[in-house]
């Protein structure tokens, strides 16, 4: 029990716990906007599983911390500069990043309505399978920071598991936010771009210092938390812009059509 009175162990599992829930958000946002392509009844089990096998992943990976280290080493140079296999994941998970988040703005924006009746919804699997590629990138960066903080694997599970927990009694509202607020959905994939492209950097060996990442989102978020404030006390409450849906139920007209029940003409 000598580790309750160890001032170093509790500041490693704040500071830890700190970055764990800040990953965890990008994690929610991330899985908001995929489960919403889901049927409604499988979108709340999907940010649920998302969430727990991310956090399952990240303690899977902390056991082969010795491992993870050695990712580190450089594998080959490129034009005298080295690449490691840390840099060819968090290269690869840029890439995917931004090629998911213009995909999913154009989508939004200029993508076509889908619907039940004639365009096949994603399935859960493969929402789920995208939530742990991207979480592989994250999780990688993370225990790897973990390392340098603490010799204590068993102060970076602790860690994980609580930020789950704190995730998932958070994750809802952050869901609901993200997806009532067209603005908000197209601000939160500007930001996946935007850790695309720090991944992307850091894969080719420049640093960016993520405190000056978080502080450009937490300003976006402040300005964007003032315009709904500000737009919520106005008479029309209404979002200007309406996104385009991946997948909308219909209600079943007679003669096994599917109707469009604001049509008057529809039977």
């Amino acid at each position: 029990m000598e580790w309750i009175s160890n001032p170093e162990i509790w500041t490693a599992l704040l500071t830890l716990l700190f970055l764990e829930v800040v990953l965890g958000v990008d994690n929610v946002i991330f899985i908001s906007i995929l489960a919403n392509k889901l049927p409604v009844e499988q979108q709340d089990r999907a940010r649920r599983t998302g969430l727990l096998a991310a956090g399952g992943m990240r303690i899977v990976l902390l056991m082969f911390v010795g491992w993870i280290v050695t990712l580190k080493e450089d594998l080959f140079e490129v034009f005298g500069v080295g690449f490691s296999g840390k840099d060819l994941i968090l290269l690869a998970g840029g890439l995917f990043l931004i090629y998911k988040a213009t995909n999913e703005i154009h989508d939004k924006l200029e993508g076509e309505e889908g619907h039940k009746s004639a365009r096949v919804a994603p399935t859960f699997a493969a929402v789920i399978a995208q939530v742990l590629i991207l979480d592989l990138v994250f999780s990688i960066d993370s225990v790897i920071t973990a390392v340098g903080m603490t010799e204590y694997v068993p102060v970076m599970v602790a860690a994980v598991l609580i930020s789950i927990v704190i995730m998932l009694l958070a994750s809802r509202s952050i869901y609901t936010f993200v997806n009532k607020h067209p603005t908000v959905k197209m601000l939160a994939l500007a930001f996946l771009l935007l850790i695309g492209v720090t991944l992307i950097a850091e894969g080719l060996g420049q640093k960016i210092p993520k405190g000056y990442i978080y502080s450009a989102i937490a300003f976006s978020v402040l300005v964007e938390g003032l315009n709904i404030r500000a737009k919520s006390s106005s008479k029309h409450s209404d979002p200007v812009v309406h996104l385009h849906e991946p997948y909308v139920e219909e209600p079943v007209g007679s003669g096994g059509t599917r109707s469009n029940p604001s049509d008057p003409s529809a039977g």
